[in-house]
C-alpha cells in the first residue's frame, strides 16, 4: 500500500537544513536541540546506531527503540509505549493475505456444496427413473423375477437417497455456521479486494488515529478524497468502461502514494488518501502530480482513447472534528472542484459557526 512519493516528505527537512546552516546565531543551533522526551530519546537511538556502524534504516532503528527502551526506568518506558500506541502498529499486509487465503477457503467450500447438491439432485432423478421403469414393468405383466431385481435396486437407492438427504442435511448447517463465521470475518477486514486498496472501515480507523496523532503532537497532515470525473462517466456512459477506469486510477493511486500514506476506497467510486506529516500546500502538489499522471495514462475503450480526469478534495486533519467531518469536508472540495474549470482539485476547510 505504499508508493515513491518520497521528495514530497524531504522538502521542509532539506529546506530547514538550509535554514540552520545559514546563519551561525544561537538563536539557530538551539532549534536543531531535541525539546521534548522522545526527541532525546531518539537522537540515542540513532547515535547508537552510528556508534555499531549500521545503517539507520526503519528495521534497524525499530530494533534499537526497542532494545534500549529495556533500560529505561519503568515510568520512561510507560511514557514512550503510551506514545507509540498512539499510532498502533500492525501488519497489514500478512492480514490482507490472510483474509484473501479465507475468502478462498470459503470459495472452495461452496464449490463442494455445489458438486454435492448437483450429486443429490442426479441421484433424485435415478430414483424417479427406477420408478418409472417399474411402473412400465408392472403394467406390461412380465416376469416376476424382474419386477423383484427392480424393486430391490428401487429400496437401495432409497436407502441411499436417505442416507444422503443426511448428509446434505448436516452440510447445510455445517455451511450456515461458516457462512456466519465469515461473515464476521468480513466485517473486520481492512482490504477491499475490487480495487486493491484497503477498505473504508481501515480508512476511517487510520484518520481517527491520525486525529489523535496529530492533537498530541501538533504536526500537520492531509486527507485527499478522489473520484473519476462524473463528467467524464457521462459522456463513456458503458459501466464496464467506467469499472475499469476507476481500477485504473486505484493503481495510479498506489503507484503515487508513499510508505506511510493510506490508500483506501471509500465508496461510490471515491477513493480516498491519508497524507501523514503533509500540510495542505504539499497536498495541493501531490494532487497536481496525481492530476497530471491521471491525464498522461493511456486507456482505451475499443479503437478509442480516452483521457482520464478526476476531480480531487483537500482538506486537513484538525483534532477539532470527527472523522465524519473531515471526510465530509473532502467531499465538499470535490463539489467545488467542478465548479472551477481552471483546477481539478479544491481545498475545503470547516469552520466552527
Amino acid at each position: 500500500m505504499s508508493g515513491s512519493l518520497r521528495n514530497r516528505g524531504r522538502r521542509n527537512i532539506s529546506r530547514g537544513a538550509s535554514e540552520d546552516t545559514s546563519s551561525g546565531s544561537p538563536s539557530d543551533t538551539s532549534r536543531n536541540e531535541p525539546n521534548s522526551d522522545i526527541e532525546v530519546y531518539s537522537k540515542e537511538v540513532l547515535k547508537e546506531l552510528i556508534k555499531d556502524n549500521l545503517p539507520p534504516t526503519p528495521n534497524n532503528f525499530s530494533l534499537y527503540f526497542d532494545r534500549l527502551l529495556e533500560d529505561k526506568s519503568e515510568n520512561f518506558r510507560k511514557q514512550i509505549l503510551g506514545m507509540l500506541e498512539l499510532e498502533e502498529s500492525n501488519d497489514a499486509e500478512n492480514t490482507i493475505m490472510l483474509e484473501k487465503s479465507l475468502k478462498q477457503g470459503f470459495s472452495s467450500v461452496k464449490n463442494i456444496l455445489n458438486v454435492t447438491a448437483s450429486l443429490y439432485k442426479n441421484i433424485n432423478l435415478m430414483t424417479k427413473i427406477l420408478q418409472k421403469r417399474k411402473s412400465e414393468l408392472d403394467d406390461s405383466k412380465d416376469e416376476q423375477g424382474a419386477l423383484s431385481i427392480i424393486s430391490t435396486l428401487a429400496g437401495d437407492v432409497g436407502k441411499l437417497d436417505t442416507i444422503l438427504k443426511k448428509q446434505t442435511g448436516n452440510l447445510k448447517i455445517q455451511y450456515d455456521e461458516t457462512a456466519k463465521v465469515v461473515k464476521n470475518v468480513e466485517n473486520e477486514t481492512i482490504f477491499d479486494n475490487k480495487y486493491g486498496v484497503y477498505n473504508k472501515r481501515y480508512l476511517m480507523t487510520k484518520i481517527e488515529q491520525e486525529i489523535a496523532l496529530v492533537k498530541e503532537f501538533k504536526h500537520s497532515s492531509s486527507l485527499i478524497l478522489i473520484e473519476l470525473s462524473k463528467n467524464l462517466i457521462a459522456d463513456v456512459d458503458n459501466e464496464k468502461a467506467t469499472i475499469m477506469m476507476t481500477r485504473t486510477i486505484a493503481r495510479l493511486l498506489l503507484k503515487t502514494s508513499r510508505r506511510s500514506d493510506t490508500v483506501a476506497y471509500y465508496g461510490n467510486g471515491q477513493f480516498a488518501m491519508l497524507l501523514k506529516h503533509t500540510d495542505l500546500e504539499s497536498a495541493k502538489k501531490a494532487s497536481e502530480r496525481l492530476v497530471d499522471l491521471v491525464a498522461n495514462s493511456n486507456f482505451f475503450l475499443g479503437d478509442h482513447e480516452i483521457e482520464l480526469k478526476i476531480a480531487i478534495g483537500i482538506t486537513d486533519i484538525n483534532p477539532a472534528y470527527s472523522v465524519e467531518e473531515t471526510v465530509v469536508s473532502t467531499m465538499d472540495g470535490i463539489d467545488k472542484a467542478y465548479l472551477d474549470d481552471s483546477c481539478d482539485y479544491h481545498v475545503s476547510l470547516k469552520s466552527k459557526t
